[in-house]
């Protein structure tokens, strides 16, 4: 038991979401003693929601393993090829099976959130467990559940509910870190379409939200700023990365297989953005600015490599996307290892 409560204390201890899942299934293992344990999330979109895998570990398992998180979404099981998961996600009861065969008993149990059951918890062991573990697993998903909400309410933008800029560095370190390295004799304003899919990082400004909030208040600039957000979760697929740095600009960590690809993704956004009829306001626009991750890359040279192509896009007529690396290519930018210092702001 000391065991157990140490390691509810590591787990109300962590910042990382990834490890929060690793810890949780690590937690509820030890605790029945031999089973084996899993947490699968609910992803996509409305209609194509898919299984994802975030932790699994059996019971002779020493290191936890997961689907990527930046898995292709056909790849992963759709909701109904599991049946018994989804009959506990709608019903968000406990759901007890046996198989008959080996006597291996199964038990799901809802993973909560603040918004609701986010997914499923699988726990399987060699027989039923009895009460009084199962009370302790209710009492250590409670935890977890607590735990989500202190790090959604650091790591998201209150208004929004994007992500915030403070959670931007590390998940860009390991995109980076995932990015593959360009062959010797190849320039970095080079990844174009045909190679295995790559990391793209994507800044958006409105323009002239200035103006919006002089002419309307702020009031309405924030509602601008809200349903914006609406429009990027409905644009951008659910493995995407999505931030308000703050003000009127947000980024995209987006994951595709070349530059046409994530060009096509932004321009999606930006034209549904110019189609969307905001109240009051009625029509805006954005203009975006995109950069490859590559390999080693830091937060602060892709920011500013997609800062510069915003900045391009803004004094030549605004209301589209721009590529730095497409820019460099024709001239219209100098590559920032032959421009110098630059006085960006």
């Amino acid at each position: 038991m000391s065991q157990i409560v140490d390691q509810l204390a590591d787990l109300t201890g962590l910042r990382d979401r990834d490890t929060l899942d690793v810890s949780l299934v690590t937690s509820i293992r030890d605790l029945v003693q031999r089973g084996s344990v899993a947490v699968h999330r609910v992803v996509g979109d409305p209609g194509d929601e898919r299984w994802l895998t975030r932790a699994t570990l059996g019971a002779d398992d020493v290191a936890a393993r997961a689907d990527s998180s930046w898995a292709d979404p056909r790849a992963l099981p759709v909701l109904e090829q599991f049946p018994e998961r989804l009959r506990c996600l709608r019903s968000a009861t406990d759901i007890e099976t046996v198989d008959r065969s080996n006597g291996q008993t199964t038990l799901l149990l809802p993973l909560p959130s603040d918004t609701g059951v986010a997914g499923v918890v699988e726990v399987s062991t060699g027989a039923p467990l009895d009460e009084a573990v199962r009370r302790l697993l209710g009492g250590v998903l409670r935890i977890y559940r607590n735990v989500q909400g202190l790090l959604d309410y650091s790591e998201r933008d209150t208004l929004t509910g994007l992500l915030n800029r403070k959670s931007f560095d590390e998940t860009f370190y390991k995109a980076s870190a995932a990015a593959v390295p360009l062959p010797l004799g190849t320039q970095a304003n080079d990844r174009r379409q045909g190679g295995p899919a790559g990391f793209w990082l994507g800044v958006v400004d409105i323009d002239h939200f200035k103006q919006v909030n002089d002419r309307f208040g702020h009031l309405i600039g924030d509602e601008v700023l809200l349903l914006l957000s609406r429009i990027m979760r409905s644009c951008f697929r659910f493995y995407d990365q999505l931030y308000r740095f703050g003000g009127e600009e947000f980024v995209v960590l987006l994951r595709c297989t070349g530059e046409d690809d994530a060009q096509a993704a932004l321009e999606r956004f930006r034209e549904a953005v110019r189609g969307y009829a905001f109240p009051q306001v009625d029509r805006i626009t954005v203009s975006v600015g995109f950069t490859d991750v590559r390999h080693g890359d830091t937060p602060s040279a892709a920011v500013e490599r997609a800062d510069r192509a915003v900045y391009w896009a803004k004094n030549h007529g605004r209301d589209q996307v721009r590529c730095h690396a497409a820019l460099v290519r024709e001239g219209r930018l100098e590559d920032e290892h032959k421009a110098g210092d630059i006085d960006l702001f």
